[in-house]
């Protein structure tokens, strides 16, 4: 930061400007204090003019000096005449409806966002009244409603969202910007939803541009950008509040004041101001699912029980659990046994449920002319929820801080840095908890031989395995059966009509070995409490499960405009820094060396420190032809990160405006996705495997399936080798057409298809490295472990799908809306072993029917609004860690809410529920099962 304020202050001296003939201010409709993007504004006699920006925002330059007169338009709106005579930034325009001519207007023209409009690529957008009007209990989880658009819910206060594929909870291929600033979690590489983002209150706008937007964005925006634009306290001042309950002891509340003064002798407001602080509580959703994993090997009858989903400790981890085959066994005591699995610990009594959510905001502009800002921004968040990833996590006072600090003039440049620090504050891994509680009660090998001793052991009062045989019989009688036979037929019956009996007998030999050899403290007592919290107070490194990560991000940009009569064109470019902090808690930090000292060795053991840089640069031409009619865009972006090679990212598009209602649009387009911090230095230990980032790439990981394999018969030479090559930046290449058209001025329709070329997929591979202590080919391995390699895919992934949406504007104040979505992955998985967690349904779509502004009783001011969404998400793979892949089944939402505002005690309280009709879901496999979320709240705007 102390480099970038000598750099500011440098552009500042070089962005001298006459401002005394410009005029800068908003135009605002009246009938519900939205401002209006696409107004014109006209310097009276003269023809020049300019429009409001999507903030509502103009500036114009006059050209026959003050006084002067202003007209300012829109469709459907009166015209009104401005007379300025001195010059100000803080201009407000107020524009009421044209009851004459309003019915002869295009409802839609009124209902679309100018990217909406003139974009090539495919964008979604909720305007400041869609962000109240949304049914769902907050803005952000409303986004998923939108056409070609994901959302997963892993907690209430983690939510992702995503487009076009690989959904995962970990949405590395997507880039979230707030006013243009990125707010990834430094240590993660991307955000963490909306749990540290900007309060709704602040919120006025969010575009999602779907597709391969990293020419102008960067490398993070792979699949598409969701920027979300704050309000400016030029423009919207004075004091909001907002007050939410609702079930699940919900809580929320929310305020913004922003101010704007005059600072020296100008005769325009030429400093503002605006805080914003928001606060959420619920009790969250409950991740209790106690069905076997996908693909288990056993089934929930199992009297030895199974690995549960959200049952941590349980799993296999050990072996000598499995006594199934006794076909060849003289001694039969371990008759019923079969299969065994560790109790574990349900997920409910390991983490925190109790969300809480703090978001603070302060922002300081000053504009040293009407056209020139200069703006500081300081946003904090912290709070307490689930999230899930490669495990579930109980995050636990996380904090997030971010320092922004920009200069820049409307439409002609801008120069903006950033800093973003995280502290994992109590956070820990609830699967590694599980795990460490485990061994610190005794070893999965212990516990194995001792419940395999208590089946026959007359020590503990019962020979179960005599007593099976008792049930059962012996081979002894079946005369004239072979012992094979008998396994095979007489034995498994048995097992199955006295299934019953043996999980009684199970249950009992639970009970004594975990209160008799082990001391294994229940949930809820202090002991239990004591226990769990020796783990998660200390780090991984510390042999615990709490996180260590006090990463950090450092970012600055620039970009300058230039608008010769022809066209317009944009340079731009930026630098970013990562700097990794997890003390070898996540990332490959450790560095071991060795001494002799008095004859014997010693190992000490350092930190070290790493540095991730990459910039980029991009330039891109907008020109129009005939009028209106074509416009052609066309940009070029360079990237290089420390680690790879340049990478070149081109892009092209044309949109052709067939007539005034109808829209081709084309465009081809390429992005680059560098591998992340963590697909680069990753090294983190889930227990069942250990996560790895892949650098320099891994020789000689043996094949699962191989191993298996080997299991059976010890022949090594079933074993099969691989190596994985170092990770390389991920590349796409994407076709995109759509078509937008306006029927009978009431409908509007936007329908486009998209097909993605991927090379070197960024994956992972699954892979055993496995240690044998000598040449004795029938010796057993030594050392087994389990790696999971960030890994290129071999072969190309292609993708491709196709969107439409449709909404029907009956009047102005009733639609009916709806739209479909279609996404298809395709992958040789018999040639390719990357695993791609694609993680997206192939259908879904979503039917809509809302009113806003609506005055049933004829009261001035009065306005009635409703909106209803049903939306249907077809079942899918859902692939994450082993503990965590498995099936998402077909599921259906209904979110519905009726708002009433009274515009003289500037109040709207709205009524709504999420999955009215309480369907409890999945949306990720092994998080918690979502059901309706009611809520009441009431909003409060003086401005």
């Amino acid at each position: 930061m102390r480099k970038i304020i000598p750099i500011t202050v440098f552009c500042l001296f070089l962005s001298v400007t006459t401002w005394s003939q410009v005029i800068s201010g908003v135009v605002i409709d009246k009938t519900d204090n939205s401002t209006v993007l696409g107004a014109n504004i006209v310097e009276k006699g003269t023809k020049n003019g300019t429009s409001t920006d999507l903030d509502g925002k103009f500036t114009i330059t006059l050209t026959k000096g003050l006084p002067a007169v202003l007209e300012v338009s829109f469709i459907g709106l009166e015209t009104q005449e401005v007379k300025v005579d001195k010059a100000t930034n803080s201009l407000k325009v107020y524009l009421a409806k044209d009851s004459e001519i309003l019915s002869e207007v295009s409802v839609v023209e009124q209902r679309l966002s100018e990217k909406q409009r003139n974009s090539a690529l495919t964008v979604e957008a909720l305007d400041i009244l869609a962000i109240k009007e949304t049914p769902a209990p907050s803005f952000y989880e409303g986004l998923g409603n939108l056409k070609g658009v994901d959302l997963t819910s892993a907690s209430i206060g983690f939510k992702v969202i995503n487009t076009r594929g690989f959904n995962s909870t970990s949405p590395v291929r997507s880039l979230q910007i707030i006013d243009g600033v990125d707010n990834q979690a430094p240590g993660l590489n991307f955000s963490l939803g909306n749990f540290l983002g900007a309060s709704e209150l602040d919120i006025k706008s969010v575009d999602i541009i779907a597709g391969a937007s990293s020419a102008f964005y960067g490398p993070g925006a792979f699949n598409g950008v969701i920027s979300m634009n704050t309000k400016s306290p030029f423009i919207f001042q004075g004091l909001s509040t907002s007050i939410k309950g609702g079930d699940r002891n919900l809580f929320e509340g929310a305020i913004r004041w922003a101010d704007s003064y005059k600072i020296g002798k100008v005769d325009y407001d030429n400093f503002a101001y605006k805080i914003n602080v928001y606060y959420l509580r619920a009790d969250d959703w409950v991740a209790d699912n106690y069905r076997p994993i996908y693909e288990s090997t056993e089934s929930e009858n199992n009297p030895g029980r199974f690995d549960a989903i959200n049952i941590y400790g349980d799993e296999d981890l050990a072996g000598g659990n499995d006594y199934r085959d006794i076909s060849s066994s003289v001694d039969r005591g371990t008759s019923g046994l079969g299969k065994f699995y560790r109790s574990g610990f349900n997920e409910i009594d390991l983490v925190d449920y109790g969300t809480k959510n703090l978001k603070t905001n302060l922002g300081l502009y000053y504009k040293f002319s009407p056209e020139l800002e200069l703006s500081y921004n300081f946003n904090y968040g912290t709070g307490t929820t689930v999230y899930q990833g490669e495990n579930r996590f109980s995050l636990k006072g996380i904090q997030f801080f971010q320092n922004i600090i920009e200069l820049k003039k409307e439409n002609k440049f801008f120069i903006r840095a950033y800093a973003t620090n995280e502290d994992a504050g109590e956070s820990y891994d609830a699967v590694l908890t599980a795990f460490k509680m485990n061994e610190a009660i005794g070893s999965n090998t212990t516990w194995n031989n001792q419940y395999k001793n208590a089946w026959n052991s007359a020590s503990f009062g019962f020979r179960y395995g005599d007593s099976t045989l008792a049930l059962t019989g012996t081979p002894a009688d079946f005369p004239g059966m072979s012992i094979e036979d008998w396994y095979n037929g007489p034995y498994q019956d048995s097992l199955k009509k006295y299934n019953y009996k043996l999980k009684e007998w199970h249950q009992n030999v639970l009970d004594a070995v975990n209160s008799i050899s082990f001391d294994t403290p229940e949930p809820g007592t202090p002991e239990y409490e004591a226990l769990k919290k020796s783990v998660t107070s200390k780090t991984f490194a510390e042999g615990g499960s709490k996180f260590y990560d006090k990463s950090a991000l450092y970012h600055i940009m620039g970009e300058y405009q230039f608008h010769p009569s022809w066209g317009d064109i944009r340079i731009g470019g930026n630098f970013r820094q990562y700097r990794p902090n997890s003390r070898g808690n996540i990332f490959d930090e450790l560095v071991l060396t060795s001494r002799l000292e008095n004859g014997v060795f010693v190992t000490d053991t350092t930190i070290r420190t790493i540095i991730n840089s990459e910039y980029g640069f991009y330039s891109g031409i907008d020109k129009k032809f005939k009028g209106e009619t074509f416009k052609l865009s066309a940009t070029l972006r360079v990237d290089k990160n420390q680690n790879f090679d340049f990478n070149v990212s081109p892009a092209a598009s044309l949109v052709y405006n067939i007539n005034e209602k109808n829209t081709l649009r084309f465009s081809l387009s390429s992005a680059i996705r560098n591998p992340t911090l963590q697909d680069q230095y990753l090294r983190y230990d889930v227990g069942r495997a250990i996560l790895k980032g892949n650098l320099s790439g891994y020789d000689s990981l043996v094949s699962i399936e191989s191993f298996n394999v080997y299991r059976e018969d010890l022949n090594r030479d079933n074993l099969e080798y691989f190596d994985v090559d170092p990770i390389k930046p991920e590349r796409v290449i994407t076709v995109e057409g759509g078509y937008r058209t306006t029927l009978f001025k009431k409908v509007y329709m936007d329908a486009n298809y998209y097909h993605n070329w991927y090379t070197d997929f960024i994956g992972y591979q699954f892979g055993l490295e496995v240690f044998f202590p000598n040449n004795n080919p029938a010796s057993s391995p030594q050392y087994i472990q389990a790696y999971r390699v960030s890994a290129n895919s071999k072969t190309q992934v292609t993708s491709q799908g196709f969107n439409i949406g449709i909404n029907y504007y009956l009047t102005d104040e009733f639609s009916i809306n709806g739209n479909y979505s279609w996404n298809k992955l395709f992958i040789d998985g018999e040639k390719d072993p990357i695993v791609p967690a694609f993680n997206t349904p192939e259908h879904k779509f979503n039917i809509g029917f809302s009113g806003r502004g609506y005055n049933p009783f004829k009261k001035e001011g009065h306005a009635f609004g409703f909106n209803a969404v049903y939306k249907w998400v077809q079942g899918f793979i859902f692939e994450g860690s082993p503990q965590f892949t498995g099936f998402i089944e077909d599921y259906g939402l209904l979110d519905a809410q009726v708002s009433y505002s009274i515009k003289k005690y500037y109040t709207t309280l709205k009524v709504g529920s999420s999955n009215i009709l309480n369907n409890q879901v999945y949306q990720v496999y092994g998080g918690p099962t979502v059901g309706r979320l009611s809520y009441v709240s009431l909003l409060f705007e003086l401005q």
